[in-house]
């Protein structure tokens, strides 16, 4: 029984005579296996259908006549065709011998497109697995920069608070200074002639037009100052009795929560008395504020317009 040329199976099993050529033509006549892979591969190639056009013909060896890789395919479907004895010819396929072998070889391609499909479905699994990992690789990056930029913000919130810290205890420090300045430069410090010259002045304190405490004959060297925020709260504090006014004042501005920018003066509710900017330089002994006083702070245009 002779059997069917590559070109002829294919033929037989539904391909087109364009897309069967093309699969013998491409493949070198290499069998039926090799033309349906060529086919399942190429099957959605836009010029699949259209017909088959051999490329330019090759010199065989030194012979000037060309022939091309179609007429190599037919030429060995031809020697396909013939037995080994020259004078043989052709036998013609039953239709039952056809009809076996085309199930036969449509049984291959069912085998070869289930192995594709197979290939297939373990390239989209493989693709999948691969973007999933390229996925978890982008989040663990985002991660990492979000992660670093969390901790830069941490660092740099410590060092403000460090910086503001460093700040508010230079100002401390300062106001400190300043307490001890004043101190010898109003009395605190002076040497002891200057003190007892001092002395005789408190009976002027128990004078009945005297402003400030009770008269009493008892030399006060502090005072204690409670004063009354803008909120209502109330701070304390003690005071040497020869400090301006003045450092009342800053220690409001660092201890309060007077608003940033806030000015603000000082009041005695009874007596009432507003102080000025004068009487922020004046000694909290001169001002009637020893031993104990309480003032109210309120803003500067308040206390103006009062």
């Amino acid at each position: 029984m002779a059997e069917l040329t590559t070109l002829e199976s294919l033929l037989e099993m539904g391909f087109g005579r364009n897309r069967a050529e093309k699969a013998v033509a491409n493949t070198g006549n290499q069998g039926i296996e090799q033309a349906m892979d060529w086919l399942m591969e190429h099957e959605n190639d836009p010029d699949i259908d259209e017909p088959y056009v051999p490329p330019a013909g090759n010199l065989l060896g030194g012979d000037t006549d060309q022939t091309t890789a179609g007429d190599s395919a037919v030429i060995a479907e031809e020697d396909e065709l013939y037995s080994d004895n020259p004078e043989a010819s052709r036998r013609p396929m039953t239709e039952e011998e056809k009809r076996e072998q085309v199930k036969r070889l449509e049984e291959l391609m069912r085998v070869k497109q289930a192995e594709r499909r197979e290939r297939e479905r373990a390239e989209e699994v493989e693709r999948e697995k691969q973007r999933r990992r390229q996925g978890q690789e982008l989040q663990q990056i985002r991660q990492k920069i979000q992660d670093d930029e969390m901790k830069k913000l941490a660092d740099q919130r410590r060092r403000e608070k460090m910086e503001d810290k460093l700040a508010r205890q230079r100002v401390k420090d300062k106001i400190a200074r300043d307490r001890e300045e004043r101190a010898q430069k109003f009395g605190g410090g002076a040497p002891p002639s200057t003190v007892t010259s001092t002395q005789p002045t408190p009976p002027s304190l128990s004078s009945p037009t005297g402003q400030g405490p009770p008269p009493t004959k008892k030399e006060y060297d502090e005072s204690r100052i409670q004063v009354r925020l803008l909120d209502g709260s109330t701070i304390n504090a003690v005071f040497k009795a020869q400090e301006p006014l003045a450092a009342v004042r800053v220690y409001v501005q660092m201890n309060s929560n007077t608003p940033e920018g806030q000015d603000f003066t000082l009041l005695s509710p009874y007596p009432r008395h507003v102080y000025t900017e004068l009487d922020m330089e004046k000694p909290l002994k001169e001002l009637g504020l020893v031993p104990s006083a309480v003032l109210v702070v309120t803003k500067k245009s308040e206390g103006s317009a009062l």
